[in-house]
């Protein structure tokens, strides 16, 4: 039996994991990590400050990391310390907190860290892929919408989009929305867009003259990303330590 710690455990996603976890045969969650402790289905849930005797006493297979960045590094650090696997979904790391985190990582613990656990966004970012190496001269556009309540722009899923269109096309300027006299050059557009509930869209566009490609994906549910996630605690658990993309746990 896996045991299952999530640190986000009462947030949106820590929440909607937890009820998945405890419905898997294999695994079983034994508690969290919150701002504020409590409870979540009979298991508890701690104050951050207290994570390091938490994972003490609790001694989980795999903890589960969906918060803000800067809770994220010292939660990755105190579970490599602790020598639980990971599983990181956390966006926004600046460059110098995931050095930081990778280093903590190498040759301790095994870790999947992923921008989106989705399947069919892990599907979708090769089809970005072969488009760009065929459509490298056409302009690109990446528009991506969440809930009102997320906290880093762009998204971690629309970086990662970002990251693998300048790997094939050679375009690396980013222009974050327009105003004004802005002529357009070979760039890249970047739009973001906040409001409601929206539990995340990203398209990308191509176009040239006479004919436009679209590409879109949309997540109507947290429920995606959560069945990615308990696939990723499987993976990982009993993996030796390194650094994993969900590429390796769908075997892409």
């Amino acid at each position: 039996m896996i045991k299952v710690a999530i640190c986000g455990a009462l947030g949106r996603m820590g929440t909607t994991i937890a009820h998945l976890v405890s419905e898997e045969d294999d695994m079983t969650f034994v508690g969290g990590v919150d701002i504020k402790g409590g409870t979540l289905l009979g298991s508890p849930v701690v104050p951050s400050a207290e994570i390091r005797s938490f994972l003490q006493d609790v001694k989980p297979d795999v903890l589960i990391d969906f918060t803000i960045a800067h809770a994220a590094v010292e939660n990755i650090i105190a579970g490599a310390g602790a020598g639980v696997a990971l599983v990181v979904g956390t966006t926004g790391f600046s460059a110098e907190q995931r050095a930081k985190i990778d280093a903590v990582i190498e040759g301790t613990v095994p870790a999947v860290i992923s921008s989106n656990y989705s399947v069919g966004m892990n599907i979708f970012w090769k089809l970005v892929r072969e488009a760009a190496q065929r459509l490298g001269d056409y302009d690109t556009e990446v528009i991506e919408a969440h809930h009102r309540y997320k906290k880093d722009a762009p998204s971690g899923t629309a970086r990662t989009i970002l990251e693998i269109i300048s790997e094939e096309t050679g375009k690396t300027e980013y222009m974050y929305g327009r105003e004004g006299m802005t002529e357009r050059k070979d760039e890249i557009g970047v739009h973001v867009i906040r409001g409601g509930d929206i539990v995340g869209d990203h398209t990308v566009l191509f176009a040239a003259n006479n004919e436009t490609i679209e590409l879109s994906h949309r997540a109507y549910d947290r429920a995606v990303f959560a069945h990615g996630v308990i696939r990723a605690a499987r993976f990982v658990s009993g993996k030796s330590p390194g650094i994993y993309s969900m590429d390796d746990v769908l075997d892409l």
